[in-house]
This record gives C-alpha cells, structure tokens and sequence, in this order.
C-alpha cells in the first residue's frame, strides 16, 4: 500500500438458499500508485455456469468503455478459471463448476483469487472470491462396522472409542451430533479436539454379563448441522470376553514430534508407549492408528509391537504443514488407551521461484524515453518464511531494469535510449532467486525486438566521386557508380539518387548526365567532345524513404579525356582551288636557304596535338628537306641551272595519335630570278593525260547528279504546295484544331548531323576542259520557313533560293555556284 492513500472499504450481501439469507462480504482494498484495488466477494458453492459473482466495475468506479480500451482481462495461476470476465457488462460470473471440498478441503474460509489487467495506463486489481459451503455431503465412517471385544469384568466407566465420522462440508453443515442406538449397558459421550472435531466414546454404565449376553449390537449414528439434516450410521458389535480387568496406559497423553519434509521413506518420527499392569498374554500391547484417512496412511506407519512411528511416504510442508494422529494400545483382552501424536512438518527451500508473464511489449520503438514500460511480471513462491522470500533481477548488462510496485509483481522498464542500429534485439535474462539456504532461481528469458525510426541519414563512402570517360563516347555509357548506405531498416534504409541542378556552359546539367534513381549509376545522356569541355562538376543527393525523408549530398567530377579524333590543319600554305601559289628560290641560293614554313595546328591535347613533318613526294627530293618538328622547307644543297624552274612538294603533317591522324599539303616552288620566267613556266605546265580524262568524267558526273537532285526538289517543293494549298482549304472549313505540318528534318536546324543542309557547288569550266575545276565552299544561305500567327496554321512561303555566283572573267570561262537546300 502506497502511504498517505486512503482506505475504500465496500460491503457486497449476497442472498442464496432456501428460505434462508446468507450474509456474504466484499472488500474493496486501497489503491496504489501504481493504480491497484482489492475487491472481494463471497458466493456460494455450486452455483450455474453463467451465474452472477458481482458487478465488478461498478464495485471499483469503473467505466464500462474503460475495460473495452484497457483490454481487461483475468490473470490466474490455477490451472481451472472458475470465473469469466463479461468486459461488455462490467461483471463477474462463475465459468465451472466450484466445489468447495474438491477446492479448499477443510480449509476454511476458503477463497481463491485472481488478478484483472487493464492497459494503456497499466492498472492490477486483485479479486478474491470466498466459496461459501452448502450441506451437500453426509456424514460418513471409514469402517462400515465396529467390532470390540470387551471383558466382562471391564469396570462401569470404562471407555471404548468409537470411529469418527468425516463430512466434507465445514461450518454448522459439517458434523454435529453423534448418536448411540439404545440399549442398557453403554452411553455415548462426545469430545472435541483442538481443531474443533467432534469424536465419541462409547462408556460402559452397567458391567457386562457374558452368560447373559454374548454380543451386543448397536449403532452409532453420526449427524451435521444442515438444512435439511444429514446423517451417517455405523454397526458397532460387542463381544463380551472373559476377565481381563487392566487396560493399557500411556505415558504421555500428548506426544510431539517434527519431522522435515521430503524426507526419505522409512525416516523416524517418535515413538509412543503403553503399560499394561496385567500378567502374561493380557500384558501384550499393540499399536494401531485409529481411523486413518487414506492420505494419512500412506504418509504414516506404526510399528504394532514397538510404537515406532515412520514415515511411510513423501511428505509435503505446502500441502500439510501439521498432523494429528490418533494413537491406540490395545492388551490381548481388548482393553485399550489412547493418545495423541501431534507431528510438525518442517519447511525446506525444495520450490523455486515461478515467474508469470502479465504483460510484455515487443517490438519497441528505438525512440522510446528512458522509464518506459515493457512488461509486467508476476513471481511466486509456494516456500513459507526465508525460503518463500524472493528478489528479481537482469542477468548482464542491458539498457534495462525491475522495479517492484506492488508484493510479488515487478516492472520492465527501459534504463537508457535505446538504439536500433547498435543492437536491433535483447534477450533480457530475469532471475528470480529465493532466500532459502541454499537458495534456489528461476530464470525467465524476454526477447526484445527494436523497431526502427529515421534517425540516420544516407551516408557515402567518399565525400568526392571521381571518373574518367573518353571523348566521343556513346549516349547511355556508364560512368560511374555511386553507393551510399544507410543503417536503418526497409523503408528508412531505401535510398533515391536524384541529380541536383546545375547549369554547366548555359546548359541543365540533365543534357549532359543522368542518374538511375535506385542504383545511383551515373550514365552519359550525350558525347562528349573534350575541345568543348573539359569537365563536369555537379552534385547527386541520395535521401532515404523514411518520414521525414533524410539525405545527404556528394559532388561528382567526371574527367573527359581526350582522343586522337582530329586530324592536323594547315593554316599556311593556304590551298586554293583556281590559282597556283609558288614560292620563288633564286638560283644563287645556298644550302640550309629556308624556302618556306608549313604551319600546321591540331586542336586535340596532350601527345595527340604534337605535330612531325615530313617530305612525302617532291620533284627533286635531293634540293629540299623539311624540318621534322618546325615544318621548315630548306635546301640541302647548292641550286643549279640545271634544276627546273617548278618544283612540286608534298608535304605530310601527322600528329602523335594512336592511331595517328595526318593532313597533306601541296608546296609549289619556283627555282628562277625573274617573275615573267615562273609566270610562263606555269602558264605551259602540261598535265597528265590520265588525271585529265579522271577529273572530266567526275566533272559531268557530278553536273548530272546535281541536275537529278534539282529536278527532284523542285517537284517534291511544288507537290508539297499543292497538298498543303488544299488542306489549308479543308481546315479553313472545318472547326477542327489546326496542327502546322513541319517538312522532314524541319526541327534539326543545329546541323547536329554529318553534313549541313545547304551545299554551296562551284563549277569552273574552260575551253581547256583541263584546267576545269570544281569548288566545295560554305554552306550558304538557309530556306526561311515563315509561319503566319493570324493564319489557319499553314505554311504561307517555301523560299529557295538558286544562286549564281560571280561572271567570269574571260569568256572562255564559265561560273556556275549552285545552292541547294533540302
């Protein structure tokens, strides 16, 4: 009881029986702060199933909506629940049949009690129920007849015990009255022992006449006190022997003995003795019980001829903690003397500690407060004294520990912050341990499941991710994988990779990478080209699935690298297609004399823009060499008259690639003094008759391809027309929505592909089909698509345009410059 709380005392009468009001009590005990109560109620034995106990939450104050959420619910140790629990009514009624003597025996009162558990807040009230006894037993005797025989000279007032009559039920229905048939010789007088049992003696008032009357025959009537009256009868016959006229005596009227329990079979008890003051066999005494129960008798044996007591079986202090034995000598002529042998049973620590389970939590939350509850448990020991006295406690180290509230129940509770990640279960050891010597434990293992919250956020294995790809790569080639880990569980520990964004040269970070939202690999979405960029910075968060989600953020650098994917450039000589440009070598020049420089640049890095030239073909290859690393053309020797005046060089630049990439340039020289002597000598060159014949059949081919593709267009652009002419009409018509038609490729005006839209063809034809030349320029001009926001969505103008380039300047040369746009 919790000190300072006030005491709530509340009587209950119950009406049961025939005719007849039964007073019966109920105790509402104290309330702790661990919110408990007592109650009590007293109820009849043998009552229905389904039979009114009391109105329980009336009794305690309780609300009927209060059970239903607390899930209130009995707790018992025995192995038969005698009562149920209606939680929708607030009230007790009997479950099974409830007899008193198969319950409690002698033991009165008798009760039993129970415990009821409501939760969410933890509450215990501890119910007793006394079963009050009905007269539904009779007397009965253990023998179904008495026999003596009794000398004749036996003396008025001599006594004779007579067998004791047993009735199960207690109290005024329990055995009364004994009864003695009439007759002339015997009257019958009645005791009580210590515990309040009745027994008879049969006394003789009148000497016995054996001549007269052999045997006697009565009957020994045993009554109880019920309504209606029970009664139990006995035949005693009477044998009338010759003279024997000293009965045994005892020494002590009272003997005391202790014995322990469990003790082996066969164990001494004490010893009784008795004195018979008569002469040869009439001094004979034996020993005998007198009317022993069967339990009794299988617990204790006498030694007819000695008086030694033994054991005869196991004996147990917490079922009998006290004996009473009736003891009589009996000589060889009948006569008799009794006494009594009280036995004390001696407790051992031979029980351990039992612990029942009322209540227990798992899994529990990792964020739950130091103090809370987890279980409540129950410990019992059925040892009396030092021995039934028992401390719990936690085996090990644990975030945990027991309090007691209330006498034999302990609490679970949390000790510390718990965290699911170090440990995600306990199996917490109770022992409970009683203070016999030696003592004796129970153990009682309670595994703890620790449920998850989103305490941890994703976290990576390095603060910066670094890759390499190379240039040119393909779109949708993996760069990287990324890994980042979180210690929660299932949908805490699911982890999203999502790309941050960023712009990189005016561009969403998105164009260039992309993340796999579940596996965090980093693809490629486009080709890189590493003259552009060099590159690419940006961040990738990966956050969990928890509520709120957490996350974290690494950065990301992806390296382009380069390849050998441009070929060197020539920037001098500069290459024309209509003129021929010449380098003038005076004849007085001296060796090592420096003709000419070929600069050349290559836009790759590394070892794939280093430059080395080389003299692949040239007229005279003993007059010229070129620097293998500047691209200077000087001479190896002295020039002579003898060296013609046009030189034709062809130099090779490659780079240092793997595979390496090289350009050709045409160096032409002029070995003279004067200008009007190069002048003529290139006018006169004569060419080959094969490249001639070569370049005139591609000159005609090209003309008649270029022709098809014209004539082609021009259809296809006039169909077009038409065809767009006519729906324009139709959807002028209609109320349909109007959806603009967009000519193939319309939308590819980057010029993303391998060749742009517009070709720019220059044709330069001559009388000397052999100075006939063709020229690539640039692309030109671009077909403007005009669109009319105030017209029905049609396409208003196709503008093509056909271009002729500049006149010749002497009539025997021809200029065409044809563009064409698809």
């Amino acid at each position: 009881m919790a000190r300072g709380m006030p005491h709530h005392t509340r009587w209950i009468q119950w009406r049961y029986g025939v005719g007849k009001n039964l007073p019966h009590f109920v105790l509402l005990c104290y309330l702790c702060q661990f919110v408990t109560g007592h109650i009590r109620y007293s109820i009849p034995e043998e009552m229905k199933k389904g039979s009114l106990i009391g109105n329980f939450a009336q009794d305690l104050g309780l609300d009927l909506k209060r059970l239903r959420s607390g899930q209130a619910r009995l707790v018992s140790g025995e192995s038969v629940q005698y009562v149920e629990l209606k939680a929708d009514k607030g009230v007790l009624v009997v479950k099974e049949r409830i007899d008193r003597e198969q319950l409690c025996g002698d033991t009165t009162p008798c009760s039993f009690s129970f415990e009821m558990i409501l939760e969410n807040p933890m509450e215990l009230h501890q119910i007793t129920v006394e079963i009050t006894d009905i007269n539904d037993h009779s007397p009965t005797f253990k023998r179904g007849n008495m026999h003596f025989e009794i000398s004749e000279t036996a003396t008025n007032g001599a006594r004779f015990p007579l067998a004791t009559a047993e009735d199960l039920d207690v109290g005024v229905n329990g055995m009364r009255d004994y009864l003695l048939s009439e007759n002339d010789n015997f009257v019958l007088k009645q005791h009580a022992n210590a515990d309040g049992k009745k027994y008879a003696e049969m006394v003789l008032q009148k000497p016995l006449d054996r001549e007269t009357k052999p045997n006697i025959s009565l009957k020994l009537i045993a009554v109880d006190g019920g309504t209606p009256q029970r009664s139990g009868t006995v035949n005693i016959d009477v044998i009338v022997l010759d003279a024997n006229d000293n009965a045994p005596v005892f020494n002590q009227s009272l003997y005391k003995a202790t014995v322990t329990e469990n003790s082996a079979k066969n164990t001494y008890v004490t010893t009784v003795n008795a004195s018979d003051a008569d002469f040869g066999s009439n001094s004979v005494v034996t020993y005998y019980f007198s009317d022993l129960s069967g339990a009794l008798r299988d617990l204790f044996k006498i030694d007819e001829t000695s008086g030694v007591i033994l054991t005869a079986g196991s004996i147990d202090f917490e079922k009998d903690k006290k004996f009473e034995l009736q003891i009589h000598a009996k000589d060889q002529g009948g006569l008799t003397d009794y006494s009594k042998v009280v036995i004390e049973i001696a407790d051992i620590n031979d029980n351990a500690p039992f612990i029942s389970v009322m209540s227990f939590t798992s899994p529990l939350s990792e964020d739950s407060p130091p103090g809370t509850t987890i279980g409540i448990i129950n410990v019992k020991d059925v040892d009396s004294g030092d021995n039934g006295q028992v401390s719990c406690k936690i085996e090990g180290s644990t975030p945990f520990k027991i309090k007691s509230n209330l006498r034999n129940y302990y609490t679970l509770i949390t000790d510390s912050v718990l965290d699911r990640e170090s440990v995600a279960e306990y199996n917490i050891t109770v022992i409970a341990t009683d203070g016999g010597a030696p003592p004796l434990s129970a153990k009682r293992i309670f595994t703890l499941k620790v449920s998850d919250v989103n305490d941890n956020a994703p976290v990576f294995s390095d603060s910066v991710y670094s890759a390499f790809v190379s240039e040119n790569n393909s779109p949708g080639v993996s760069v990287l994988t990324l890994k980042a880990k979180d210690p929660d569980e299932k949908q805490n520990a699911r982890i999203s990779y999502v790309l941050e964004g960023r712009n990189i040269a005016a561009s969403s970070i998105s164009e260039y990478v992309s993340v796999n939202v579940e596996t965090g690999v980093v693809l490629a979405v486009r080709s890189f080209d590493y003259e552009q960029i060099k590159e690419l910075v940006f961040v990738v968060k990966a956050q969990d699935g928890g509520s709120p989600p957490l996350s974290s953020n690494v950065t990301v650098k992806i390296l382009i690298q380069d390849q050998n994917d441009n070929p060197p450039q020539v920037l001098y000589p500069v290459q024309t297609g209509g003129s021929v440009v010449a380098e003038m070598v005076p004849r007085s020049a001296d060796v090592g004399y420096l003709v000419t420089k070929v600069v050349a640049v290559d836009v790759d890095s590394g070892q794939n823009a280093w430059l080395s030239y080389k003299l692949q073909k040239a007229t005279d290859r003993a007059l010229f060499e070129v620097g293998l690393q500047n691209g200077e053309i000087r001479t190896i020797r002295q020039v002579t008259d003898k060296d013609a005046v046009k030189q034709r060089l062809t130099v090779i630049v490659e780079d240092n690639g793997q595979p390496s990439r090289s350009a050709t340039v045409i160096v032409n020289v002029a070995v003279a003094d004067s200008f009007p002597e190069v002048l003529s000598e290139f006018t006169d060159f004569p060419h080959d008759k094969e490249y001639n014949d070569n370049l005139t059949f591609y000159l005609v081919l090209a003309l008649a391809v270029v022709s098809f593709l014209f004539i082609t267009c021009l259809v296809v652009i006039i169909s077009v027309k038409i065809y767009r002419w006519r729906q324009s009409r139709i959807l002028y018509h209609s109320s349909l929505p109007v959806i603009p038609y967009y000519p193939p490729r319309y939308s590819d005006t980057l010029g993303t592909g391998t060749l742009p839209h517009v070709y720019n063809y220059e044709v330069c034809r001559t009388t000397d089909s052999r100075k006939s030349d063709n020229k690539f320029g640039g692309a030109g001009s671009q077909n403007v698509l005009i669109m009319d926001p105030s017209s029905t969505g049609t396409m208003q103008r196709i503008q093509s345009e056909k271009n002729i380039l500049d006149e010749p300047d002497s009539p025997l040369e021809v200029r065409h410059k044809i563009k064409l746009s698809p």
